[in-house]
């Protein structure tokens, strides 16, 4: 699969108040993600792409997430293909981590990257 085309920002460039969409499985879910985050797993992401839809209804764009970028990024050309403003976080859940961002974990507390 070719990303070469393929929107994507630097964690830095994510707002605080954007809608993230993490493609994680929900093991890596559990023990670390962005706060406020959309949790809708690459293997249910066709079954459940209704929640996404409504989600971004407002126009909103979508920073899609998952450990290092490849889920996200097959994730984040199948959304652009369908119309949806969407774009990969190059180096995912690790990069942001790296960075200093915000992770909780499925209680609330500190989270880590799995």
């Amino acid at each position: 699969m070719n990303f070469a085309q393929l929107p994507s920002v630097d964690v830095a460039a994510v707002p605080a108040d954007a809608l993230v969409l993490d493609v994680r499985e929900d093991d890596e879910w559990a023990a670390g993600h962005v706060e406020g985050a959309l949790h809708v797993p690459m293997s249910e992401f066709v079954a459940r792409f209704g929640e996404v839809t409504e989600a971004v209804a407002d126009g909103r764009r979508a920073y899609v997430m998952c450990r290092v970028g490849g889920r996200s990024a097959q994730v984040t050309q199948y959304l652009v293909q369908q119309g949806i403003d969407a774009v990969n976080v190059d180096g995912g859940m690790q990069v942001w981590e790296a960075a200093g961002r915000r992770i909780v974990d499925a209680q609330g507390a500190v989270g880590t990257v799995v």
